[in-house]
């Protein structure tokens, strides 16, 4: 097993990445406050994953909590969900709740921790490769509105995330692409060397070799908790996770959520910004080769939905919660491994980009 830590002071927790952790229950047992605990977690991971994490704790007061599994699922009145079993079991607000799934899972019981009588611990037990990596450490939690994704939700750190990387033997193909497309960010934002390690073992992170899969995890969350710890509420730095994802999360919203993977939107929305940062002369073209040619190798979409006209893109980007007085926040390129916060983008600049000239 090895130990990251996220640097917050009183806040700070440990990300433990290892194979087998789930049977290893005294990783949980020590942040737990009291014998009420609530695992939630959905149909899909449940009969997975849930047997197991049970088995360590038959000395509690276990709540299981199985929800529908989706995007589409990630809404307040999934949310009541699980606020109406904690309630009904008179769970206390020295109760625990863990987050047993992926992103949307952890994003939704995060939320749910944050506001539960004005906030309860949380553990992140991250089950896919895109929550390994991302969502499930620097506490942003929340669920989707119609109009925009993530438009709800709070800054609220978890107590330890848990990173058991045999549950990526059971990852579909498609969720395995989806959440290398973050790692590939991690690469591009700010640590050249990780990209092109990235590059040259993208056969081994689709095959799943074991050893390539933990690097890779390692590093990204070593990338994010460092991010996480200088800037926790993204006032500066930590904006730069961002890359691709004010195009991506358009594309979720008008697409209608669960239609294209998280992951899938944010790697045609890092193509979209390294062409958008050519075009604003930022960039060489061969960065632009670049960044093209990894997210082609993993298998990964590199334009934008046909379907999707320019008009009603920018309309919901001008929605993203990045956005400021109207006026929108991307995250641009300036080379390999250095990105950069823009906000003066013109909108004749994403029309020209948008409709290909």
């Amino acid at each position: 097993m090895q130990t990251l830590h996220v640097d917050l002071g009183e806040r700070s927790y440990p990300i433990h990445i290892g194979a087998g952790l789930l049977s290893q229950g005294h990783l949980v047992v020590e942040h737990l406050k009291s014998k009420q605990v609530c695992v939630v977690t959905n149909t899909t991971i449940a009969p997975l994953f849930l047997p197991t994490l049970r088995s360590q704790l038959t000395d509690f007061d276990l709540l299981e909590v199985i929800l529908p599994d989706g995007e589409e699922f990630k809404t307040l009145d999934t949310l009541s969900t699980i606020f109406d079993a904690l309630l009904e079991r008179n769970f206390s607000r020295s109760c625990t709740l863990i987050a047993l799934g992926g992103g949307v899972i952890g994003d939704m019981t995060g939320f749910a921790a944050s506001v539960y009588q004005r906030g309860i611990n949380f553990i992140q037990i991250p089950t896919t490769l895109l929550s390994q990596v991302d969502s499930s450490v620097g506490g942003k939690t929340g669920v989707n509105r119609p109009l925009g994704k993530n438009m709800v939700g709070a800054f609220y750190q978890p107590k330890a995330v848990i990173i058991d990387t045999q549950t990526l033997l059971t990852l579909p193909e498609r969720e395995l692409k989806a959440g290398l497309a973050e790692v590939i960010k991690y690469g591009l934002i700010n640590n050249q060397d990780f990209h092109y390690w990235i590059k040259a073992n993208l056969p081994k992170l689709l095959a799943k070799q074991s050893e390539a899969l933990t690097y890779a995890i390692r590093t990204s969350c070593a990338e994010k908790a460092a991010i996480v710890a200088a800037d926790e509420r993204e006032g500066g730095i930590r904006a730069i996770l961002n890359l691709g994802h004010t195009f991506g999360h358009a594309i979720e919203t008008a697409m209608g959520y669960g239609v294209w993977l998280h992951g899938e939107a944010v790697a045609a929305g890092m193509v979209l910004a390294a062409e958008l940062s050519l075009q604003l002369c930022r960039i060489e073209p061969k960065v632009l080769a670049e960044v093209r040619a990894v997210i082609e190798a993993a298998g990964l979409p590199v334009t934008l939905p046909e379907q999707l006209d320019s008009k009603t893109f920018i309309q919901l980007m001008r929605k993203d919660k990045k956005a400021e007085q109207g006026q929108m926040t991307f995250i641009l390129l300036d080379s390999v491994g250095k990105a950069a916060v823009v906000r003066d983008v013109e909108s004749a600049s994403l029309e020209r980009l948008l409709s290909g000239d």
